[in-house]
């Protein structure tokens, strides 16, 4: 089959390669998918690029990148329902913690990390799936719906953001975001905000206060939670929650302990590889049935073929893209 891999952590030019490999064959458990599309996200770069401390050099001397993907299966292994062979799914996990991510014709992963995607979704819509939106709903729906909350999403303009904005103005929320420009402000409104904040313009706590009239925010969702944590613990109301997925600028960041203590503030990472079997049921569930209503908007920033698959890590690792990043392989 024709794949892309690398064999030591570097730059996308450096260390990505497009050509021939064996094909997968599924093992106990398992199925065989003819990948489609595969999605490229912000950890699938930071890890070919070695930045991810406790997951890097898993799979050395080859790894096949890309969590993400949607396509057919085409074989099931031993103890997995032979009907299973021809049908459409998009897939999680492809590479968490093993050798063989999607960007590749074909993929041999358990059975359950192939999830049955609906007629109404194309490969596109369910290559998006697995890390971004999965991430919002882990993020937004950890104890029950967010109805009648104030919400702040920050940085309205990446991928998990974009869904959980939508995410949590269907279930009836409140949205504020954080945005660094006039476009990506619009770009937010567009999936559903009700308002936004400049970061690079406003005092992002001033002006939460101002637009939520003195009353704050019950739940926050954070992508940056070393040069946020401040801001979130002024604004955050008693007994609210900050759910932090990212935190790219400061490695290690300080608490303001008793600011947090004192409004009983729970504070929870949430890593989408490790979800446990119940929440990771109720995401299926809700994005199952949200592909299958159209009731999720999916943005997509560029679709290149395989043999583009530099420009395409590089594209993400730009900053500037505004949705998903997918490799086309049929």
């Amino acid at each position: 089959m024709k794949a892309a891999w690398y064999e030591r952590a570097g730059a996308a030019r450096d260390v990505l390669t497009v050509g021939e490999m064996p094909d997968p064959v599924a093992g106990p458990g398992e199925v065989l998918v003819r990948v489609a599309v595969s999605s490229v996200h912000p950890s699938d770069v930071k890890l070919r690029a070695g930045g991810r401390p406790g997951v890097d050099g898993i799979g050395w001397p080859r790894i096949v990148p890309h969590s993400d993907g949607a396509g057919t299966v085409e074989a099931v292994g031993e103890g997995v329902d032979p009907a299973r062979v021809g049908q459409r799914v998009w897939l999680w996990n492809g590479q968490w913690q093993r050798a063989q991510g999607t960007c590749a014709e074909r993929i041999a992963l358990p059975a359950a990390q192939a999830v049955p995607l609906p007629d109404a979704a194309s490969f596109a819509d369910g290559a998006c799936m697995g890390i971004p939106a999965m991430t919002a709903h882990a993020c937004l729906f950890p104890e029950g719906s967010p109805a009648g909350k104030t919400i702040l999403i920050t940085g309205g303009a990446g991928a998990v953001s974009f869904y959980a904005i939508q995410m949590a103005r269907v279930a009836g929320a409140r949205v504020l975001t954080t945005v660094s420009s006039p476009e990506k402000a619009a770009y937010a409104r567009d999936a559903g905000a009700d308002h936004t904040i400049d970061y690079r313009r406003e005092n992002v706590a001033d002006a939460i206060m101002a637009a939520t009239d003195g009353y704050g925010i019950d739940h926050a969702v954070d992508l940056e939670f070393g040069s946020n944590i401040e801001a979130l613990a002024q604004v955050i109301r008693p007994n609210g929650a900050i759910v932090a997925y990212g935190s790219a600028a400061v490695r290690e960041p300080a608490l303001p302990f008793y600011t947090l203590m004192f409004k009983r503030v729970t504070v929870r990472t949430e890593l989408v590889y490790l979800l446990p079997d119940a929440p990771r049921a109720e995401g299926i569930a809700y994005l199952t049935d949200a592909l299958t209503r159209g009731t999720l908007r999916h943005a997509i920033a560029a679709d290149m073929p395989l043999n583009d698959v530099v420009a395409a890590h590089e594209t993400v690792e730009s900053g500037t893209r505004q949705g998903c990043v997918l490799i086309t392989l049929t």
